[in-house]
């Protein structure tokens, strides 16, 4: 993320301390069925000084993970406070090393006290199933 101006990379390297508000932004993907550009709103986490798109507790299939598994190359998009749109391109976490240490972070960060409006997972078991995948922000052509 060096390649980044700084007011972009400090918007993503959020903190523990971020709310719910500056987790959410927007992603472009193409449909896997459709081939059209489609938008959808979801949130980002930090963890191990990495960008991941995480399902959330639930587990249950989502179309940004199974169109992101078609056309990993994406535009992320902040929305609030700085307003970007990134090159991006994810690729699904699948050790399990890695999956326990990520959820195991996100799931930590979200218990803060901070925010009140965080959403508030108390259980690191409840998380296990959820879909995860990991951000590399691109350079622009």
């Amino acid at each position: 993320m060096s390649h980044l101006p700084d007011p972009i990379r400090r918007a993503i390297e959020i903190t523990p301390a971020a709310g719910t508000r500056e987790r959410v932004i927007d992603i472009t993907t193409l449909g896997r069925r459709t081939g059209r550009p489609r938008r959808i709103e979801i949130f980002f986490y930090r963890a191990a000084g990495t960008t991941y798109l995480c399902s959330g507790a639930s587990g249950a299939a989502t179309d940004w993970r199974a169109n992101l598994l078609a056309n990993p190359n994406f535009t992320f998009h902040l929305k609030n406070g700085i307003r970007a749109d990134l090159p991006a391109r994810a690729t699904l976490v699948t050790g399990p090393a890695e999956r326990q240490a990520v959820l195991a972070e996100i799931v930590a960060d979200l218990n803060q006290p901070h925010d009140p409006g965080t959403i508030r997972p108390t259980r690191l078991e409840d998380w296990a199933d959820s879909r995860l995948m990991r951000i590399s922000f691109r350079h622009r052509s």
